[in-house]
């Protein structure tokens, strides 16, 4: 199917009529018109398309319609009946009245090719462009950003709902792809077990009657594995997705051993980002944040928050569960720097700062990155005045630190942190601090060789980070970083008004199409809980 080329010679004289006729107060769509133009071009999505073949719908037209799908959250079939019956729709899009539209299942297609070609943050670009060359936004100033969580299109479930349904899977996808082998393996007993959806209401009582359980689950799964995967068998069998999936599934949750199969006791388990959640979206994990779980996705939004300006999306990031906004600082960053939107003052809330963030951000981007940073911990262990780390002398260079009293440091080792950040450990000698005046408002070190110990990020990085301790406390700084606050009410709208907060795609590549253009239908339809087909079971 190759490129239709969509010329925009104005809105035709009909549509203009009735449409000022029926909306004098205006709508979305003709809003856009009139305050935008000609939005998205047709060549902007060419290369998703061949260049041979019939003629696609125009994707200018497709993005423009899944724009506002999404934002009056509507299905595909909805926004394609949407665009033959509302007369501002084909204002919008240029059309005569008497165009039909196309069929809903072109908008799919038109998702799918997006996500191909990674040209999903392409609408998003477009219309930033435009509004940039209207004037409307430009670089420099101040930008926000806060994240929120994406639950994903699953059912949560707990550890033994969890293998039960991995197994269950894996036994539908054989019942379609191998029917006779599947046969000789099952019996009539693991239709009981898996022939219903896995819930946990069917478990039996008591704590040893469900490891009992578990670990049956386990041998019923290792049994098929080891059919599957004897080098008799054809090599077909071993690539079927469920089956990966139930190979993976038992690594993380079995041990397997001379002693039999073993469920594994939750210390050792894989840690969430690597762990499986569900057995039919492989990217959903779980996350907690601030004592909430969810199963799914996170997604930053990053906005403009000056006074005399729009304020306007200009970054969208969407990521696992498990990804902490520290790990997408530097990612929101780059995303704006190729945009040429960097802002002169980004505010964030204390999850994106860390003083290696705040180096980062100066000196290679040129941003202050407003945000505070976490208090020195001795503010945890003692009451009242303490004695916090910038009290003390450093000489980097001599590798050696002088507390308030004169006392002199008799350790210094380099080490690293396990997230890689490189720090240094500062040890005082415990005789040194026991008979110190001030030792009560030092350590609580009693026994030992050490008292006081100090831990030190590099030069640059520890003096940034005792300068926004300090500043973090100042009524200017406070009055600076209330502006962050305002993202709540963006993050709060898109929820309520775009549904944000549960994704209807299955795989997280798919997730962020809708946070960055418009809301839209999975790529892909999976079927959780149909009726069981095994062979050679009678019925279920």
């Amino acid at each position: 199917m190759s490129l239709e080329s969509r010329r925009d010679v104005g809105v035709p004289d009909l549509t203009a009529r009735v449409v000022r006729a029926s909306f004098p107060k205006g709508t979305l769509a003709i809003r856009i018109r009139e305050a935008l133009g000609p939005l998205f071009e047709d060549e902007s999505f060419a290369q998703a398309f061949p260049a041979r073949g019939r003629p696609a719908v125009s994707p200018g037209a497709l993005a423009l319609v899944s724009v506002l799908q999404y934002a009056e959250g509507l299905s595909d079939r909805q926004a394609a009946d949407q665009l033959r019956a509302r007369m501002d729709w084909k204002f919008l899009l240029v059309l005569g009245a008497g165009r039909p539209g196309f069929d809903f299942t072109v908008l799919g297609d038109f998702r799918v090719r997006l996500i191909d070609h990674g040209l999903e943050e392409r609408v998003l670009d477009l219309v930033l462009e435009r509004i940039s060359g209207l004037g409307l936004l430009r670089a420099g100033g101040r930008q926000r950003t806060d994240s929120t969580h994406v639950l994903a299109a699953v059912r949560v479930l707990n550890r033994m709902e969890f293998v039960g349904e991995t197994l269950r899977a894996a036994l539908e996808a054989l019942a379609v792809a191998a029917p006779q082998w599947l046969a000789g393996l099952v019996s009539a007993d693991w239709v009981e077990r898996y022939g219903a959806r896995i819930d946990s209401y069917r478990f039996p009582k008591g704590d040893n009657v469900r490891t009992e359980w578990a670990e049956q689950v386990g041998r019923d799964g290792f049994t098929i594995l080891e059919a599957v995967f004897a080098s008799e068998e054809p090599g077909w069998l071993r690539e079927i997705p469920a089956v990966q999936v139930l190979r993976r599934a038992w690594v993380e949750q079995y041990h397997r051993d001379g002693e039999g199969v073993r469920w594994r006791e939750a210390k050792d388990l894989p840690p969430a980002r690597r762990r499986l959640s569900w057995p039919y979206d492989l990217d959903a994990r779980y996350g907690l944040k601030r004592g909430s779980g969810w199963c799914g996705y996170k997604t930053h939004l990053s906005e403009i928050c000056e006074r005399d300006t729009p304020h306007v999306i200009t970054h969208v990031a969407t990521t696992d569960a498990t990804v902490g906004d520290t790990e997408v600082t530097e990612m929101v960053h780059q995303g704006l720097a190729a945009r040429e939107l960097l802002p002169d003052e980004h505010a964030v809330d204390a999850g994106y700062v860390t003083a290696a963030h705040i180096v980062t951000a100066r000196d290679e981007y040129r941003i202050d990155l407003l945000g505070p940073v976490g208090l020195d911990t001795v503010h945890d262990r003692h009451e009242g005045e303490h004695l916090a780390q910038s009290t003390f002398t450093i000489d980097w260079d001599a590798r050696k630190a002088t507390c308030p009293q004169g006392a002199v440091s008799a350790s210094w080792s380099d080490q690293r942190k396990a997230s890689g950040t490189p720090i240094s450990r500062v040890h005082f000698a415990l005789q040194d601090c026991d008979p110190c005046p001030l030792r009560f408002r030092c350590t609580t070190a009693a026994n030992g060789k050490w008292g006081r110990t100090l831990t030190l990020l590099p030069r640059e990085q520890q003096y940034v980070l005792w300068r926004r301790r300090h500043e973090q406390q100042t009524k200017e700084w406070k009055a600076r970083y209330d502006v962050r606050a305002g993202v709540e009410g963006t993050i709060s709208q898109a929820v309520r008004r775009t549904g944000i907060r549960r994704t209807r795609y299955t795989v997280l590549p798919c997730t962020p199409h809708p946070h960055v253009r418009g809301r839209s239908d999975g790529r892909r339809a999976v079927t959780a809980g149909a009726s069981s087909s095994w062979p050679g079971t009678g019925d279920t």
